[in-house]
């Protein structure tokens, strides 16, 4: 086993990062450079998170042998010549207790070098390439030259702070004689950015995530905040599409001052190829390429606003179409959840929907595990209480894990008893689940947050370039520091445990923080504590409350503007059912409609011809002899036309006809107007 686990492992991860992105990105529409640099960050940062256990048990295995051999060399027998050889060879055996070798166990030099290729290679992606790739993709330009040199003029400020902040550091390196530590310099200076984020969004995360579990035990709550949800992203849709209408027209415009023959029309085609399907019909009706261009007119727009223009499209489309699928799911929670408020109260046991479900419900959730069922809200009540419970173990361990003697840390205490025993799959396990809790507080809260309509993870592939992209470059800053603190609440990072341990590989590679003793002895100690004040502020919603005074409509129980809001979602949500029920009534009745007058093609053969032998036996009692002959003589014609209609789907009151529909002369008659019109009807109802 030894390696197997670091190999399996890095296979597992690389799919949870292709799965999460394959949720959020677009693999079918969206750049190949944007999809790959998002992976490769997620990839790396996910990576670190799930090996960091495995050096945890490494690291340990490989202390209990330093300590072996420190005891093998101060308890080694004596010389035979001396009386006590005897006497101390058997404390020896006594003292001296077996290593059990981890099943997980890494050989030495492969982590360091496995951390150090992770490590920088997320740096680089987060400070240098990721930015450079977020102003390529929103880029507006119209070749690979074009888009480089706009994200190197909106790097500029960017890039030139990074050089700022480098000579600082160069300067202060030359000062002191330490002038190799320039290295643990950088990562410091990275690191204590990261730490400061890490605990904004992970005091918010260890409250929300057991409150959001609580809430959804409570069907009523979810109902009343979902419609507080449609009253807000209908305004949203709105605004959508008359960005979209603004920004179209815009484009029609330009697309009609620009004829096929001007030098910037390539342009044009390539904006008209990111509109939607129907505008592009609608400019392209409205084109008239036969005209040439006149050099004399100076109306013509410039190669940059065409850049612009294009930016702006760009932005228009996703924005629209991201409200219109993100409307349609909320739109099915909103029925989903007033289907099971009124099941809730049925007399019934079986769950009745108001619309009928596309995909069939399996087994479990249809009897076991349903909407209305109890086991649902006490299992999402008993989850959120363990989760608190974590959040309270966390808080706790924050604000003590500098404190080695007594050990306050409760992460430090659990892990120290699983060291005396040498019982590494705990070991493991324990690192595993606490990382990931601590993991899942931050990313989530990633995922959640909103910067307006710049910075938005939106499911069902609606994601950006530019959020994908700056996602990666926030998960690539958090998790080193978040690896850190996590070390240092089980006590193996020796720079804030002040103890005499070996220190894993990862610790190692992100080097002594001890060069910076006020941000080693101070701010990594003192600053995490803040997550207490964080806990209290958002578990009181006083970041909300501050939204709502700011004009920004946070749901909120106690507000006026909240109640409004629910309002008028709830009055959306029941005119888009009126509006599905329409749409479902008239597809049953259409159905109803071809069962009951759509016969098959053999039935109306045999009806037709029954109906013709009838009318040509009505006909010969009343034409004369000279009509008998006309028809009796065109009977080849007949029976060509006879076979061709067969062919044809027929309309439903076509056996209510009077007249022959095979004589070539009925045109004369009135019934010849039926006959002639009679496969333009079919068609328009078949369509209909």
């Amino acid at each position: 086993m030894s390696g197997a686990a670091l190999g399996i492992e890095i296979v597992v991860v690389f799919f949870l990062a292709l799965f999460l992105l394959h949720r959020y990105g677009d693999f079918k529409k969206q750049q190949r450079m944007v999809l790959f640099g998002t992976l490769l960050a997620w990839y790396l940062c996910f990576l670190i998170v799930f090996i960091l256990p495995l050096d945890v048990s490494t690291t340990i295995y490989r202390q209990c042998k330093k300590e072996h051999e420190e005891q093998a060399s101060v308890l080694s027998p004596l010389p035979s010549n001396h009386s006590t050889a005897n006497t101390t060879a058997a404390p020896t055996k006594s003292v001296l207790t077996p290593c059990y070798k981890p099943w997980s166990y890494i050989p030495d030099g492969i982590m360091p070098v496995f951390w150090r290729v992770v490590y920088w290679t997320s740096q680089c992606l987060t400070w240098l390439l990721l930015p450079f790739m977020q102003s390529y993709a929103r880029s507006g330009g119209f070749s690979i030259t074009g888009k480089i040199k706009t994200a190197l003029i909106e790097n500029a400020i960017y890039y030139g702070t990074y050089l700022l902040i480098f000579g600082s550091l160069l300067i202060y390196v030359a000062v002191h004689p330490e002038w190799y530590e320039l290295q643990t310099i950088g990562i410091t200076a990275a690191n204590t950015w990261g730490l400061f984020l890490l605990v904004l969004l992970l005091g918010y995360g260890l409250v929300e995530i057991p409150r959001s579990y609580w809430n959804a035990s409570r069907h009523g709550h979810l109902l009343i905040k979902t419609y507080f949800k449609a009253s807000k992203l209908m305004t949203e849709k709105a605004d959508a599409e008359e960005n979209l209408e603004d920004v179209m027209e815009e484009v029609r415009k330009v697309s009609e001052s620009i004829k096929y023959n001007h030098p910037l029309r390539k342009y044009i085609d390539t904006i008209l190829r990111k509109c939607p399907l129907d505008y592009q019909e609608k400019m392209g009706r409205n084109m008239d390429d036969y005209e040439d261009f006149d050099d004399k007119q100076n109306t013509y727009p410039t190669e940059k606003s065409l850049v612009k223009l294009h930016k702006q499209v760009i932005y228009a489309v996703q924005r629209h179409n991201r409200t219109r699928v993100q409307w349609q799911i909320l739109l099915q929670q909103a029925i989903h959840l007033e289907d099971v408020a009124k099941n809730e109260t049925s007399s019934t046991h079986q769950f009745v929907h108001s619309f009928p479900s596309s995909e069939p419900a399996g087994w479990f959730s249809r009897y076991i595990y349903t909407p209305t069922c109890l086991l649902r809200r006490w299992f999402y009540r008993l989850l959120s209480v363990v989760l608190t419970l974590f959040s309270v173990a966390v808080v706790w361990s924050e604000c003590t894990f500098f404190s080695t003697r007594p050990v306050l840390s409760l992460f430090a205490i659990f892990i120290q008893l699983a060291e005396r025993d040498y019982n590494y799959l705990y070991i493991e396990m324990a690192c595993f689940i606490t990382i990931f809790f601590l993991c899942t507080c931050v990313y989530s809260t990633v995922f959640r947050i909103r910067v307006f309509n710049y910075y938005y993870l939106a499911s069902h592939h609606q994601t950006d370039a530019y959020s994908l992209q700056f996602s990666g470059m926030l998960f690539c800053r958090l998790t080193p520091p978040l690896c850190l603190n996590f070390l240092g609440l089980i006590h193996m990072d020796s720079a804030i445990s002040h103890q005499n341990k070996l220190q894993t590989a990862y610790t190692s590679i992100m080097g002594s923080m001890r060069v910076l003793s006020f941000i080693a002895n101070g701010f990594y100690i003192y600053y995490p504590m803040l997550i207490v004040i964080l806990c209290i502020a958002t578990y009181f919603s006083l970041g909300t409350r501050c939204l709502n005074l700011l004009g920004f409509q946070q749901f909120m129980d106690d507000s006026e503007m909240t109640s409004d809001l629910i309002d008028e979602g709830k009055e959306l949500i029941r005119r888009e059912k009126r509006k599905r029920q329409r749409i479902e009534d008239g597809e049953s009745r259409r159905r109803e409609w071809k069962e009951r007058y759509g016969n098959p093609r053999e039935d109306y053969a045999a009806r037709n011809r029954s109906s013709h032998e009838m009318k040509e036996t009505s006909y010969s009692d009343t034409v004369n002899s000279k009509a008998k002959y006309t028809r009796s003589g065109s009977r080849a014609e007949r029976d060509r036309i006879e076979l061709l209609q067969d062919a044809e789907p027929l309309d439903f009151n076509a056996d209510a006809l009077t007249d022959d529909p095979l004589d070539p002369e009925s045109g004369r008659h009135s019934g010849g107007r039926y006959l002639s019109m009679s496969s333009s009807r079919s068609r328009i109802f078949d369509d209909v």
